[in-house]
């Protein structure tokens, strides 16, 4: 078996382009409409909505269409049903607006991802709606780029393991580069792989927890795209020196 890093995988969604934005911009427009029916603060209402979309991530999953539907769950209950039709509509082409809006890369992420991929083999794996994302990777422009793009329902360890070994690597040999720790950097540790943290600005309450509990010396934080074949490169010449 070859030895050190091999296989390098990069997140999408606020790793390559720009995305919770506009899911925060909608969020607000909903507790914008919710709260003229109810004497609640935004506090409140994005509180109901985080325990309505929790309870149904098993069910919907994850993206625009998913959160959609939770706003309307959460704001027919939240109105105890007094919503209008109108302003259930509104919420429906809040989302129609989030799946039409331009791709807008980090910057220097493209040239971050054609460094990298001049010394390691390159992967997109990413979650969410299948339709929408396949849309964004087409429209981002970067396809061209990754060896293999995986969109698949959710990032956990078995999902990895079932991935990398579809890829025919062994955790040991992949790195994986991501704004979640929850989703890009923990479930990638725990199969013995390698991380890259690149923390967003803004980033969605289900992906905010997630304590990492071993492999810490495998993994790096770097705060922009232009920081990232660097810490490849040192975590690749740490995993041959180890």
């Amino acid at each position: 078996m070859k030895q050190g890093i091999q296989l390098v995988g990069f997140d999408a969604d606020d790793t390559l382009w720009r995305s919770q934005d506009y899911f925060d911009d909608a969020q607000r427009e909903f507790e914008g409409i919710v709260g003229r029916y109810v004497d609640l603060d935004d506090r409140r209402i994005s509180d109901a909505l985080y325990a309505v979309e929790s309870a149904n991530i098993a069910v919907f999953g994850y993206g625009v269409k998913a959160m959609t539907l939770s706003m309307i769950e959460s704001a027919a209950q939240i109105t105890d049903g007094r919503i209008t039709a109108r302003d259930l509509h509104r919420i429906v082409e809040m989302a129609k607006a989030l799946l039409r809006h331009p791709v807008e890369l980090l910057p220097g992420i493209r040239g971050a991802v054609e460094a990298i991929a001049t010394r390691f083999d390159v992967v997109l794996i990413t979650k969410g709606d299948l339709f929408h994302q396949e849309a964004k990777v087409r429209d981002s422009g970067l396809s061209d780029l990754f060896r293999r793009i995986e969109i698949v329902s959710e990032k956990d360890v078995p999902t990895y393991a079932r991935v990398l070994s579809e890829f025919d690597a062994d955790a040991s040999q992949f790195l994986m580069i991501g704004n979640s720790l929850r989703s890009d950097i923990a479930p990638v540790l725990a199969l013995g792989g390698w991380g890259v943290h690149m923390p967003y600005r803004t980033t969605w309450a289900h992906e905010a927890h997630a304590p990492l509990t071993d492999g810490l010396d495998r993994v790096r934080e770097v705060a922009s795209p232009d920081e990232l074949p660097n810490a490849v490169l040192a975590l690749a010449t740490y995993a041959i020196e180890r």
